[in-house]
């Protein structure tokens, strides 16, 4: 909402005299946020002057005490995480999640070791919460060079373990959501060891985010220590209670993998990257941006298996978007979406990465 369309809901409201809908203090705000640095004409600087009136409006919102501290530490959260993360943005990054109970001897303890290590090989960094059992694990194999520790304040877990604390890349957390928020927003894939409530939690809120389009398609392995039953267990309840109950769809089935080792988890997030770069919306339409372009043959196949999928027109094979700003000289499939079937579009990564579609 722009600002005289915003002192317009709030006079009628009944608020016609709160200063912060005030056509002329928004635009000192908007002064202010310029003179700290914001280029005049970008989106960021008038993003910033809403996010600025938006603190001010608490004023007169008349929130309580509690409420405030709330907002203030999630805000200087997420603030002080993106600078930390800022520092390597360029670097793929896998969240690994699971239980901080797990012994050093146990199998699912030296598979994460293993799994971290494999990633670490293939140059991408790990993000785990910071705790022991797995998420040790998941510094141990990599190191604290190529670790991310995303601690959360608990009265009956330490704050961090001995590889990851003191280092820069540790971050505290006071609340899950924020917390949770990173480990999604900043990684290129999910790894997910046995674990209880906690590492259930994050399993299905990254795959509820996935499946309903709230964040990107990214690879999600399941992986344990030899011999282990924990996926084969949960894999038997989403099918039979989930799945067989009406739940959820049978293409919601593509949006994970059950690994058989550490070297098909590592090998399966690798391959999600084959020749899928990235996604995005432009407006309606999905536009997935891809290394090397597709054959024709293979964007007419993917028309025919995937048709269910487009709203209208086709799925053609093109460049970037006038209104797009990244990755401008990389090709593109584009489609304008129905925003159904969200696990078809994991099939849809499958075949882009496919060799056999890929023009030479």
């Amino acid at each position: 909402m722009n600002s005289v369309t915003d002192a317009a809901a709030s006079a009628a409201q009944g608020r016609p005299d709160r200063i912060v809908d005030n056509p002329m203090f928004q635009e000192r705000v908007r002064e202010m946020v310029i003179e700290c640095g914001a280029d005049p004409s970008s989106a960021d600087g008038e993003i910033v002057t809403d996010l600025v009136l938006n603190a001010l409006k608490l004023v007169t919102d008349e929130r309580d005490r509690g409420e405030l501290k709330l907002l203030r530490a999630a805000f200087k959260e997420m603030r002080y995480a993106y600078n930390v993360f800022d520092r390597y943005k360029d670097v793929q990054k896998i969240s690994i999640f699971g239980s901080a109970r797990t012994d050093p001897n146990h199998p699912d303890y030296l598979a994460a070791v293993d799994f971290s290590r494999a990633m670490a090989q293939r140059g991408w960094l790990s993000i785990t919460g910071a705790g022991d059992g797995i998420m040790r694990a998941g510094h141990e194999g990599p190191g604290r060079e190529s670790s991310f520790g995303l601690a959360i304040n608990l009265p009956f877990e330490t704050s961090a373990n001995d590889i990851i604390l003191g280092d820069e890349k540790l971050i505290n957390f006071r609340y899950f959501f924020t917390r949770k928020l990173m480990f999604v927003s900043q990684s290129s894939a999910v790894a997910v060891f046995p674990g209880g409530f906690g590492t259930q939690d994050e399993i299905f809120e990254a795959l509820t985010l996935i499946q309903t389009g709230k964040s990107a398609m990214v690879p999600v392995v399941l992986v344990e220590g030899e011999d282990g039953v924990y996926w084969k267990h949960w894999l038997n309840y989403i099918e039979k209670s989930l799945l067989e109950g009406g739940f959820i769809s049978p293409e919601d089935l593509n949006l994970f993998h059950v690994a058989k080792s550490t070297e098909d988890a590592a090998a399966y997030v690798c391959e999600f990257f084959t020749n899928y770069h990235s996604s995005r919306y432009v407006g309606d339409d999905y536009v997935l941006r891809m290394k090397k372009p597709l054959t024709p043959e293979a964007v007419a196949k993917i028309n025919d298996e995937f048709g269910v999928l487009v709203r209208s027109g086709s799925i053609t094979q093109r460049g970037a978007y006038p209104i797009e700003d990244e990755f401008m000289d990389l090709p593109r499939l584009a489609f304008t979406h129905t925003r159904y079937k969200i696990g078809l579009l994991r099939q849809l990564i499958d075949r882009v990465n496919d060799p056999a579609n890929i023009a030479e």
